[in-house]
């Protein structure tokens, strides 16, 4: 009786074990596959990263897409209009000593803003008597000359925005060299320049220039 028992129990064993075995086989096979998805996933991302680095690192060698930013900036900063600022016409008696000679001189100031063109308006009568000061000195042989006119242009700005607190430094004319000898041997000390300080004044324009 015993042997007849153990026979069907041997049989049930043999019959399982191929059943485990091929459970064993299909759980590795899920394995290696998701392995293999994630795998694929993974170097999918990675090659997508890089060539999307490639990408801007080539836009940015080129140079496109900053210029582009740029170019389109600074057509945002022209589109504003120009503001300028009319002064009242200056008559004034020059310096000439052998006669009597004076000027009729009108200005119109171009400033950075509306904003700052208000605040000159404030300061107006300051601004006019600094004007006025610089022309009671000048000669009309100097006014004559571009380059008499062309200084007169900086002293106007220059006097525009003292009464502000801006100090805006004319430069000299340049200078003939000195025929002495021992003053051409001396050596030079340089001037330590100042951070030039920003003037909202952009240009002194001459609406009209009569000397008489």
């Amino acid at each position: 009786m015993a042997t007849a028992a153990a026979a069907p129990a041997v049989v049930d064993a043999e019959v399982a074990a191929p059943k485990k075995g091929k459970k064993k086989l299909i759980i590795i096979i899920a394995a290696v596959l998701a392995v293999l998805l994630i795998g694929g996933g993974v170097a999918a991302y990675v090659l997508k990263q890089k060539a999307a680095a490639a990408e801007a690192a080539a836009e940015g060698e080129d140079g496109d897409v900053p210029a582009a930013k740029e170019e389109h900036a600074k057509k945002d900063e022209h589109k504003a209009p120009p503001v300028f600022v009319a002064l009242d016409p200056f008559v004034v008696n020059l310096a000439d000593r052998e006669t009597e000679r004076f000027a009729q001189i009108g200005v119109t100031l171009q400033v950075d803003d509306a904003k700052f063109a208000d605040e000159l308006k404030l300061y107006m009568p300051a601004v006019r008597n600094g004007i006025l000061m610089v022309l009671a000195h000048k000669t009309s042989a100097e006014l004559l000359e571009r380059a008499g006119k062309e200084r007169l242009a900086a002293e106007i700005m220059r006097e525009s925005v003292r009464p502000m607190g801006i100090v805006i430094e004319v430069e000299e004319p340049a200078t003939e060299p000195s025929a002495d000898a021992d003053a051409a041997d001396k050596p030079k000390k340089k001037k330590k320049k100042k951070p030039a300080e920003h003037n909202p004044i952009t240009s002194v324009n001459f609406s009209s220039f009569i000397i008489q």
